[in-house]
């Protein structure tokens, strides 16, 4: 086994100057504003390796079988990494552009 570069390890975070910028030029200029935060995110994306574990005793007459893990769950070290990655593409598919000064910030034109 090899250590996983730390580039497709962790997940970068919204600044905090960020989002007060961005709630301050929203309410300048009266512009509708949505900030989130995702529960349970990581479930959503695929890892980004494959990531192998033994069935314990609650898979019943398969435990010790060798299961393949097909999500991204919290203490993998990659599932940061592959969670941004699902929400950026995402995001993109819905018309929102990565803000220059900020990556983590998404804006979308309003039609």
């Amino acid at each position: 086994m090899t250590d996983p570069p730390t580039s497709i390890t962790y997940s970068s975070v919204v600044s905090r100057e960020s989002v007060r910028i961005a709630f301050l030029l929203a309410a300048l200029n009266d512009v509708n504003l949505i900030a989130t935060d995702i529960g349970n995110a990581y479930l959503i994306a695929e890892p980004r390796e494959k990531v192998y574990t033994t069935a314990g005793p609650e898979f019943g007459e398969l435990q010790g079988c060798p299961v393949l893990i097909v999500c991204a769950l919290y203490g993998l070290e990659s599932s940061g990494a592959a969670w941004h990655s699902h929400l950026a593409n995402t995001l993109c598919q819905l018309g929102y552009k990565s803000c220059l000064a900020d990556p983590d910030v998404w804006l979308r034109p309003v039609t």
